[in-house]
């Protein structure tokens, strides 16, 4: 922008003074002394330096700002990634919860071999009811994690038992679900689907 300014005002000064001296110093100087001449001079370099070396300069810092090359944005920053979840805590209360989950698995497997039929619609409504049960068996489990109880500790024998209970009711599934491969009639498989449903799990009035 310097450099701008500088030819700005060079420019316009020499440009006024020429225009001063020979528009008004040289038409006036003939027959004049040659000191006259060298005021003309003068007068018009102080002249071309007032009238167009300014206005030059002035130019030439506007030329120079707009000739200046911007500065280059930085590169947006990359999105910030979120940390990764924490992995599921590997501990006696998770591993007592995995076993009713893998249960409650079985289960669902188990129905879908029956063949469909009333019975099956009732069985599904059974295995519902087990699925259900798994949200109480993570609280509990959640519970006895916050307490830090030990093997003696209420929370922690409660839990033990839900794990038998649901083992107990996998193997029943199984004993049942044999029986409805002679796909009995819905009376005939009544029976063991109301003695099946009594032996749902219930954590929640245990």
């Amino acid at each position: 922008m310097g450099r701008s300014a500088l030819w700005g005002l060079l420019i316009g000064t020499v440009l006024m003074s020429v225009l001063f001296l020979f528009g008004f110093a040289i038409p006036t100087s003939v027959g004049e002394s040659g000191a006259s001449v060298a005021a003309s001079l003068v007068a018009s370099g102080i002249l071309g330096v007032v009238m167009g070396g300014v206005p030059g300069t002035l130019i030439g810092l506007v030329v120079g700002a707009v000739r200046r090359p911007r500065q280059a944005l930085p590169p947006p920053r990359p999105p910030q990634l979120l940390p990764p979840a924490p992995p599921p805590p590997n501990d006696r209360w998770s591993a007592m919860v995995a076993r009713c989950e893998l249960s409650v698995s079985r289960v669902r497997a188990a129905v879908n071999t029956i063949p469909p039929s009333p019975a099956r619609q009732w069985f599904e409504r059974i295995a519902a009811q087990f699925d259900g049960e798994l949200a109480d068996v993570r609280r509990m489990a959640h519970l006895g994690r916050a307490l830090d109880g030990g093997q003696d500790h209420p929370v922690a024998r409660r839990l033990a038992a839900a794990v038998r209970d649901f083992t107990a009711f996998e193997d029943e599934v199984g004993r049942v679900a044999l029986r409805m491969f002679d796909q009995p009639s819905l009376e005939e498989a009544r029976v063991h689907l109301e003695v099946l449903e009594q032996q749902l799990p219930n954590l929640g009035n245990g």
